[in-house]
């Protein structure tokens, strides 16, 4: 992984910190310590962080908007 990634995996779990039980607000705010020393991750911290991610980046089932958007049928003569 790489410091973009770092990054960009720190700048969205800002936004959901109020959604942090203890000991995620307590692996983040070590995140934060450390992205503040201008270290990069090594691959267990980085791995943390990517699971800390990947439990609050939920995409959305946009499958569920099709009704919305369907395409009214032709006549067909």
């Amino acid at each position: 992984m790489s410091y973009r990634d770092q990054v960009k995996y720190l700048e969205f779990l800002r936004k959901c910190e109020h959604k942090f039980d203890r000991k995620e607000a307590e692996d983040f705010k070590m995140f934060l310590k450390m992205q503040k020393d201008e270290e990069e991750f090594d691959s267990v911290t980085m791995k943390k962080l990517k699971s800390l991610y990947d439990k609050f980046n939920v995409p959305v089932d946009r499958s569920k908007y099709d009704a919305f958007f369907k395409k009214k049928e032709t006549e067909q003569n």
